[in-house]
């Protein structure tokens, strides 16, 4: 669903995606869609770093915050004026965190994953996360990416 944010002349999109690999593509396929749509076009650096960054906070979602039956929830919003784009993924498990954006360390060179966060950090202007909003289970992690152009229409 595409909004007009309440008090800005932003733009929004926002959907529950199924806690799977198949929603987290779903989730990156849309909104990559919707970027071009709002004048961020396809292979353009900013388009592809945005993407990456909500890829992998969708990854995340699937991976760490998992729920059987419970979805997660994906928020994509530009404000032109700022230049931002921010993403917003809330998932349903309180318990399992990500670090605070400061203690963030280098996996060893064996180890399989845990570089999602490390890429966010270095393509976002800012991230962190939240508990969800209204004393409900789960929490948002969230991106903010700053780009240098304008937006088309």
């Amino acid at each position: 669903m595409t909004t007009q944010l309440p008090g800005s002349v932003g733009a929004g999109f926002e959907m529950r995606f199924t806690s799977t690999p198949r929603g987290a593509r779903l989730a990156r396929r849309l909104a990559a869609h919707r970027l071009d749509a709002w004048g961020i076009p396809y292979g353009t650096g900013p388009h592809e770093e945005i993407v990456l960054v909500l890829g992998e906070l969708t990854a995340n979602a699937v991976r760490h915050g998992h729920v059987p039956g419970r979805d997660f929830h994906l928020l994509l919003s530009l404000s032109p004026p700022t230049r931002t784009v921010r993403i917003e993924v809330t998932d349903p498990r309180t318990e399992r965190t990500p670090p605070e954006p400061g203690a963030l360390f280098a996996p060893g060179a064996e180890d399989t994953g845990g570089r999602g966060l490390l890429l966010v950090a270095a393509l976002a202007a800012r991230w962190g996360w939240c508990l969800r909003p209204g004393g409900g289970p789960g929490k948002t992690v969230w991106a903010e990416y700053d780009w240098p152009g304008v937006v088309v229409g």
